[in-house]
């Protein structure tokens, strides 16, 4: 069994639950980048003999999990100003070479939180569009369109209760057609041009789940519903 056992699948995930979800899909050997808020606690549940290289757009690779406490180097950070260590081998680079390797294609994964993402793939995640909300573009564009995958990790619900997976999105976009999975407190989900697909579900259903996002889901290629 996964890293996740039984008693988990039968209620909706925690957020180490959820960052080890999403580290489990991640193959050995990947170049990847973990987004700024939740994505970066995945760095925690990857194991070092994995072989997987995280990088991060202030000019790092070779990242390592959090540190323990007491144990912070503060110029050991990740791009949201986090404090974070490094595994042998680690390098360091300017941030226009750090742009060139996202923008050239280099990193196998990228792990993106989300405002709000579509049933086709599109990514809302830079600004809520409130007149008073600060923008944090930061590196998302060009990860979101130079990253060979795009996945995102978010709560399926904002806090007053609305779907972050939506039909469309209503917020200003980082990028067209680039997530192709989703992975939620509440389920995981393939997206795409042919709508969103039930992946596995976390205490709940998939009739409960598409009447939860007045959403139509498919199952998953090879699933029933």
């Amino acid at each position: 069994m996964s890293a996740l056992d039984t008693a988990a699948r039968r209620s909706p995930l925690t957020r180490a639950q959820l960052a080890a979800r999403v580290a489990a899909d991640i193959d050995p050997g990947s170049y990847v980048n973990l987004g700024i808020g939740l994505p970066t606690l995945v760095a925690d549940h990857l194991a070092t003999a994995s072989g997987i290289m995280l990088h991060t757009e202030n000019g790092m690779l070779g990242m390592g999990p959090s540190p323990e406490p007491g144990a912070v180097d503060p110029d050991l950070v990740n791009a949201g100003k986090a404090p974070v260590t490094e595994l042998p081998g680690a390098s360091y680079f300017h941030q226009a070479d750090s742009f060139a390797m996202m923008r050239g294609g280099h990193i196998d994964v990228c792990v993106l939180g989300a405002f709000q993402v579509s049933v086709s793939g599109d990514l809302a995640n830079w600004s809520t569009g409130a007149p008073d909300a600060v923008p944090a573009v930061g590196g998302a564009m060009d990860l979101a369109t130079g990253a060979r995958r795009t996945v995102v990790m978010m709560s399926l619900l904002t806090k007053d209760g609305a779907p972050k997976l939506v039909e469309r999105c209503t917020l200003p976009l980082t990028g067209v057609g680039c997530v192709s999975r989703v992975y939620t407190d509440l389920a995981v989900f393939d997206v795409g041009p042919d709508g969103a697909h039930v992946v596995e579900t976390f205490g709940t259903t998939h009739r409960e789940l598409e009447a939860l996002l007045d959403l139509t889901l498919g199952p998953a290629p090879g699933r029933t519903r």
